[in-house]
């Protein structure tokens, strides 16, 4: 599969966007964003566990909502990179019309 390199581009932002069909993008903090995704994993262990072991019903709602929170945070940080990159790159390159509806949509399912 082929990749292209950007420009100049935010060190925040995605540093390879593919071609749409390929959908390969290198993450930039990807070692931060995996050790955020094994930090939630733990959490919902955790849920799993008061579950299991009948702690009060407040309490895991409470630990829900920080998964949901943590999750959120991860997703915020990889739509940021996606503006600032393959998003930036497809409206220079030829009005990103497609990639602003698709940008739009993913938002669109983040916010329900």
């Amino acid at each position: 599969m082929t990749r292209h390199k950007q420009q100049g581009t935010d060190p925040a932002s995605c540093t390879q966007c593919a071609p749409q069909q390929d959908r390969i993008v290198e993450q930039p903090h990807k070692k931060a964003l995996i050790n955020r995704i094994r930090r939630i994993e733990g959490q919902v262990g955790g849920v799993r566990n008061m579950i299991e072991n009948d702690r009060y019903c407040v309490d895991i709602l409470t630990q829900i909502s920080a998964v949901k929170s943590a999750l959120d945070g991860v997703a915020i940080q990889i739509l940021s990179s996606h503006a600032k990159g393959c998003v930036r790159k497809a409206v220079q390159e030829d009005g990103g019309e497609e990639t602003m509806e698709e940008l739009l949509g993913i938002i669109r399912k983040l916010i329900r």
